[in-house]
C-alpha cells in the first residue's frame, strides 16, 4: 500500500518534467529575462536613465544568444555597469548555461546526476555520455587560456593608443566577444572595426578568435592529437579552410574595385579586408568593411556564408558546416555512381543525412518567411530584410544598418529569429512535440518519378 501511494504521489509532477530539449530552451529565456531586467535599470545606462523594456531585452537576447544585432550603440548607450553585465551574457551564452551550471555544482562538491549529464551531452553535441563532466572541464579551462593570450595580444596593440587600463578592458572585451562569435564592440559609432581595417594585430588576433571559437570544442580538443583526428574534425577543418578562402576570393574580386569598400585601399590592405569579411560571417560578427556599401552580389555571397555558419558544439551559429557537408557528400556520390556518400574514405549514416537534410531544409523556409515578413512590416528592400535575418538566424551581428530602425513587430521577431538561431531548430521541435515514438512497423516499399 505504501509504494502505490507513493508512485500516486509522483505520477502528477512527471508530466511537469522538462525534457532536456526544454530544459535548454527555458535555461536560455530565463538568462536572457534576468538580463533584460537589468539592464534596463538606471545604473546600466550612461545617461542614468531607465532603458525602455524592449531595447534591453532585445540587447539580452542578442548578447546570450551570442548575436551582436544591436538597437542602440553598445559603447554610447551602455554604462561600464551595463558593459560589464553584456560581457557576462556574452560568455554565459557563449559557453552554454548547462556548462555553467555544471561548473558550479562541481565547485560546491555536488555529485552531477545523469539528467544533467544528458543535457549537457545534448548542449555540447557530443556522442556519449562517457566523459560529459570531464570534457565540460576541458571546455572551461580552453575558454580560459583562448580568451586570455586574445586579451593580451589586444591589450598590447591598443596600450600605446589608450592607456594600460582601457586597453586591457578593450582587449578582455573584444577578446570574449570575438571568442563567443558575438561581435559586440566598443568602438561606438555602430562602427565595429571599420577604423582598424588594415591593422594586422587586431585583424588576424580577432579573426583568429572567431575561427577557433567557431571549430567546436571537441576539434579544438582533437586539435592536440593530430594524428587521431576524428572524421568529424576533419570534415569542420576542410570545409572551414575552403569556406574561408574561397569567401575571401570572391569578396576580393567583388569588391575590389567598389570605392566605398576596398577599392580605396591598396592591395595589402584589400587582401586582409577581403579574409577579415571572409571570416566573420562565420558568426564572427565583426566588420572591417561599411556592409551598408557592399554590392548585392556580395552581400549574397555574405548571407550563405551566415547561414552556413560554424561548427557544431562551439560558439557560433548557423545550420553548421557538417550539416552543409553532408548533403553534399550526397549530391557527389549521385554524381560518381556510389551508393552511399562518402568523406574521407567514411560511410555517412542514413541517420545522419536525414537529419542534415532536415535541418537544412526546415533552416531555408523559416529564414524566407521570416524575411518576408520583415520585408513587408518594415518596407525594407528584400535582400537587406534577408540580410538581416539570416544574421540574427545565424547568431552572426553583421547588418546593413537598418537594426536600429527596426520597429516593434520588427525587433521581436529578430529577437524570436536570434534565439530559434542560438538553440537550433530541431531543439525547438522537440522542446515543443511530445516524446517521440519508435515505430514497431514499416510500410511497403514503392518507388516516385524523380527529376
Amino acid at each position: 500500500m505504501a509504494s502505490t501511494v507513493i508512485l500516486q504521489k509522483r505520477s502528477p509532477l512527471a508530466r511537469f518534467e522538462l525534457n532536456p530539449s526544454q530544459t535548454l530552451i527555458v535555461g536560455f529565456a530565463a538568462i536572457i529575462l534576468a538580463g533584460g531586467l537589468v539592464l534596463s535599470m538606471p545604473a546600466a545606462s550612461a545617461e542614468g536613465q531607465p532603458t525602455p523594456f524592449l531595447t534591453a531585452l532585445f540587447t539580452a537576447t542578442s548578447a546570450t544568444c551570442v548575436t551582436g544585432l544591436v538597437v542602440v550603440d553598445t559603447a554610447e548607450h551602455w554604462s561600464a555597469f551595463g558593459e560589464l553585465v553584456i560581457l557576462i551574457l556574452i560568455q554565459l551564452g557563449g559557453l552554454g548555461y548547462m556548462t555553467i551550471s555544471l561548473l558550479m555544482a562541481m565547485a560546491i562538491g555536488r555529485r552531477i546526476g545523469l539528467r544533467e549529464r544528458v543535457i549537457q551531452q545534448e548542449a555540447l553535441n557530443l556522442y556519449t555520455l562517457g566523459g560529459v563532466v570531464r570534457f565540460t572541464r576541458t571546455v572551461l579551462l580552453l575558454t580560459i587560456a583562448i580568451e586570455a593570450i586574445g586579451a593580451v595580444l589586444l591589450m598590447l596593440r591598443w596600450w600605446p593608443q589608450m592607456g594600460f587600463g582601457r586597453a586591457v578592458y578593450f582587449g578582455v572585451f573584444h577578446s570574449v566577444s570575438a571568442f563567443n562569435n558575438s561581435g559586440f564592440d566598443l568602438m561606438g559609432g555602430f562602427r565595429s572595426l571599420t577604423g582598424y581595417v588594415g591593422d594586422i594585430p587586431v585583424n588576424l588576433t580577432i579573426a583568429l578568435l572567431i575561427i577557433l571559437g567557431g571549430l567546436g570544442f571537441t576539434v579544438l580538443v582533437d586539435l592536440g592529437r593530430p594524428k587521431r583526428f576524428t572524421l568529424h574534425a576533419k570534415v569542420v577543418l576542410a570545409t572551414s579552410a575552403v569556406l574561408i578562402t574561397v569567401g575571401a576570393l570572391v569578396v576580393f574580386l567583388l569588391e575590389y574595385r567598389n570605392p566605398e569598400t576596398l577599392g580605396r585601399l591598396p592591395l595589402w590592405q584589400k587582401v586582409l579586408a577581403a579574409f577579415f569579411q571572409s571570416v566573420t560571417p562565420r558568426t564572427g560578427g565583426f566588420n572591417s568593411l561599411d556592409v551598408g556599401s557592399l554590392l548585392d552580389p556580395t552581400l549574397m555571397l555574405i548571407v550563405a556564408l551566415m547561414f552556413i555558419g560554424a561548427s557544431p558544439g562551439g560558439t557560433g551559429g548557423g545550420i553548421k558546416t557538417t550539416t552543409f557537408v553532408a548533403p553534399m557528400a550526397v549530391i557527389l556520390s549521385m554524381i560518381r555512381g556510389r551508393p552511399d556518400p562518402e568523406l574521407f574514405r567514411r560511410r555517412l549514416p542514413t541517420g545522419v543525412i536525414y537529419k542534415a537534410v532536415t535541418i537544412a531544409l526546415v533552416a531555408v523556409a523559416f529564414v524566407v518567411t521570416v524575411a518576408t515578413l520583415l520585408s513587408f512590416t518594415e518596407r525594407f528592400e528584400f535582400i537587406h530584410a534577408l540580410f538581416e535575418v539570416t544574421s540574427a538566424f545565424g547568431t552572426v551581428g553583421l547588418s546593413t544598418g537598418i537594426t536600429p530602425h527596426l520597429s516593434m513587430a520588427g525587433q521581436i521577431m529578430i529577437m524570436f529569429t536570434i534565439f530559434t538561431g542560438r538553440v537550433g531548430l530541431l531543439t525547438m521541435a522537440f522542446a515543443l512535440t511530445r516524446r517521440q515514438q519508435p515505430a514497431n512497423y514499416r510500410y511497403p516499399e514503392e518507388r516516385i518519378l524523380i527529376g
